[in-house]
């Protein structure tokens, strides 16, 4: 970027930022059908490499991240700049897929508790376009139970060395830096002794192998780790703090899921999987557009997205203001994962025989809404559970009593595991 574009941007209003990002995006970048958007493929590596693409492309214009500081490579404003943009880019190509878990998760972490040459390094290298972030938190063993993680990581002569396993990586395959968390201390309970890395995903010591899940799809990686080492520039917070780095990360996971976070650039679907039903297309496509038991079905599941996104653009403001917690972003997580489901249950319903056959003619595109089927429950396992969405609701915004635990308060070697 320029100097005269960032001096620019220190000075402009809201509507003449929009009106220069009108004209930039007219002149630098591909034009799309915003009712039928092209979709990335997020298990395929070309994917990934265009959307560096058009990120340098946005950054270049200086239209890269918005809300990002302007130390780290990002323009220092505030949200209604980003949403302006949001805006404006919707009839253009952009680089969806960056948003999650690059920028609303990860950079977004970093930007909360990394060391200042994390923050320099990495944020800006991605705001570049140069670089992808993800996470690496889940394991083969423990399910939600985040903080009960067995990676282990052991300092050896001013070195980590990183051995275990995590699985259900996103686009792990395409990262270049993954967030990974790891036990340093098994003497203490499990929240207590647990440290997050910033790992380099070329490293020696990492093997990773792809999963071909239920419909088809191999966006999701799991990963190796023997012996892996890193130096202490690769701790994320404090050694031993990092379920605090860890909270943050799914505080801004489940604002992301359910599409409240500033730090995304672009609010349409980053794949055809994301893009919300056509309720009133099926209809006409299979003949019920007059059937009014369809069109009840389908007013229900179109009422319910529009409350989502009131939910959002409330969610976000009440924490900006203090008038909700941090954590109320569980509640936008929760309800965008249930919206899904009955959005996908509302379209098979409607699509009926026409959406598990593909008969190979003009039906074909009915089919593939049994495919989304078979992947409608992923919203309520992302960021955790949502039976656990339900718990840090009650415990963390209603100020319910917490369930009970039986390995609460007791050191992790203690703990009794993978015991029937």
């Amino acid at each position: 970027m320029t100097d005269t574009v960032t001096a620019t941007q220190a000075t402009e209003s809201v509507a003449d930022f929009a009106a220069r990002a009108r004209a930039w995006l007219a002149e630098n970048m591909p034009r799309i059908d915003p009712d039928h958007p092209p979709f990335s493929v997020r298990a395929e590596q070309a994917s990934w490499d265009r959307a560096k693409e058009l990120q340098k492309r946005l950054y270049e214009g200086g239209f890269a991240g918005i809300c990002f500081p302007r130390e780290y490579g990002g323009l220092g404003l505030d949200y209604s700049y980003q949403r302006a943009f949001n805006a404006e880019c919707r009839s253009y190509e952009m680089p969806l897929i960056l948003n999650t878990p690059t920028f609303t998760i990860c950079a977004a972490t970093i930007l909360d508790v990394g060391s200042e040459a994390q923050k320099r390094d990495r944020i800006s290298a991605a705001v570049r376009g140069e670089e992808i972030l993800v996470q690496l938190l889940s394991e083969p063993s423990g399910g939600s139970d985040l903080a009960g993680v067995i990676t282990r990581a052991d300092y050896r002569d001013g070195t980590w060395i990183i051995n275990g396993a995590k699985t259900w990586s996103t686009s792990a395959f395409a990262g270049d830096y993954g967030l990974l968390l790891a036990r340093t201390d098994w003497t203490v309970p499990k929240h207590e002794g647990l440290t997050m890395f910033l790992v380099p995903l070329n490293s020696p010591g990492i093997t990773m192998r792809r999963i071909k899940e239920v419909n088809g799809n191999e966006e999701f990686c799991e990963e190796f780790f023997d012996g892996l080492e890193l130096g202490d520039d690769a701790v994320v917070g404090e050694v031993n703090k990092g379920w605090e780095v860890a909270t943050r990360q799914l505080h801004h996971e489940r604002r992301a899921v359910g599409g409240g976070s500033e730090f995304a650039s672009g609010t349409a679907a980053e794949n055809a999987s994301e893009m919300p039903p056509d309720h009133v297309g099926l209809a006409e496509a299979t003949g019920q557009g007059d059937d009014p038991r369809i069109q009840e079905l389908a007013g229900r599941a179109l009422t319910r997205r529009i409350v989502k996104e009131q939910l959002i653009d409330h969610v976000f403001h009440a924490i900006a203001d203090g008038s909700l917690p941090p954590n109320a972003g569980t509640l936008i997580r929760l309800f965008h994962a249930e919206t899904t489901e009955l959005e996908v249950d509302t379209a098979l319903a409607i699509a009926g025989t026409a959406g598990v056959i593909d008969e190979g003619d003009s039906l074909t595109e009915i089919a593939d809404v049994g495919v989304r089927y078979l992947s409608r429950q992923t919203g309520s396992l992302g960021g955790g559970s949502s039976e656990m969405a339900r718990n840090v609701i009650g415990e963390r915004i209603l100020g319910f009593p917490r369930e009970a635990a039986a390995d609460r308060g007791v050191p992790f070697n203690q703990v009794k595991r993978n015991k029937s």
